[in-house]
């Protein structure tokens, strides 16, 4: 099963690609982007099942009520009383309609949850899926739920989707000197200032790493700070200890959801568009022609 981060792909296409114009002007670039990752993805992998996982709330207020630095730097100026937006440029904002309404003609699942991200639909539907699955995105968060026993990676197109690197326990061990199951604390202590994270003030990769190297987990770290006779130095205990407030909440605004109640049906990947009429309408709307029947034929191909 593939089950994409739908947002880190379009946007990694809308910025990585030339702007590409519909006839009434708008630029298609996003979408036809998508289409051509998702083609390229299918034909590599062969899945039998996929999902393109959505942010039905990109910042939710209960990860904002925890630690409301969480994103907020790509909050558009805020308008009184109104639910954070996410600074989209607008020809991407324009595309994003259109990408849905081709995916459903396409009967391609688009899977969200209400109050959580897209992160936390994927966590949830790796988890227990019952077969191999690959998790294409370009976040690092999740590498949190890569597990060799389940077969659980991830496809990390931090470099491209050409270019994308597999990630599994051993990769995450190399690149990072911990565990795949002690990446979530990991991230706690360093932070992360592209979530608005700030980590452990005076903690990086290193001493992250060596901390839980040393003591196994985030609660094993923080009873060693707490425990005068454990070898940990003065310098990283008192950091540790200072920032209890943060270490408080940070693991549950990391930690990617793994038990929403979502609809498992629907995810197999289809041989044929579940809606060709439509598709061919939007595929000429919108001058996606080339990417639309490239997909099509893929599909064709893994239906044999």
């Amino acid at each position: 099963m593939l089950l994409l981060d739908t947002a880190s792909m379009y946007f990694r296409a809308f910025f990585g690609a030339p702007e590409i114009l519909a006839p009434d002007g708008t630029n298609v670039n996003a979408v036809r982007g998508l289409l051509g990752y998702v083609s390229t993805l299918v034909e590599q992998y062969q899945p039998t099942h996929l999902a393109c996982c959505w942010d039905e709330d990109w910042r939710p207020q209960w990860r904002v009520d925890l630690i409301p630095s969480y994103k907020a730097h790509r909050v558009v100026a805020e308008v009184d009383e109104a639910p954070d937006v996410e600074e989209v440029p607008d020809p991407l904002q324009r595309q994003v309609p259109i990408m849905r309404e081709v995916l459903e003609a396409f009967g391609i699942a688009v899977v969200g949850a209400p109050g959580y991200e897209a992160d936390d639909v994927i966590g949830t539907l790796a988890t227990g899926a019952g077969m191999p699955v690959d998790v294409v995105t370009g976040d690092r968060d999740l590498f949190q739920l890569v597990d060799d026993a389940a077969g659980v990676r991830v496809l990390y197109i931090g470099k491209g989707v050409g270019r994308h690197e597999r990630v599994d326990e051993a990769w995450v061990q190399a690149k990072y000197g911990v565990r795949a199951d002690q990446y979530a604390d990991f991230a706690t202590l360093r932070g992360d200032a592209s979530d608005g994270l700030p980590g452990v003030k005076g903690v990086g990769d290193k001493t992250a790493a060596s901390l839980l190297a040393a003591y196994g987990d985030l609660a094993g770290v923080r009873a060693a700070a707490e425990d005068p006779d454990t070898p940990l130095g003065p310098g990283p205990r008192r950091k540790i200890k200072d920032a209890a407030p943060y270490l408080d909440v940070a693991p549950k605004v990391v930690a990617v959801a793994r038990d929403l109640e979502l609809d498992r049906s629907g995810l197999a990947l289809p041989r044929t568009p579940a809606d060709p009429d439509a598709l061919a309408v939007l595929a000429e709307r919108w001058s996606l022609a080339s990417p639309v029947t490239r997909l099509v034929d893929v599909l064709r191909v893994r239906g044999t």
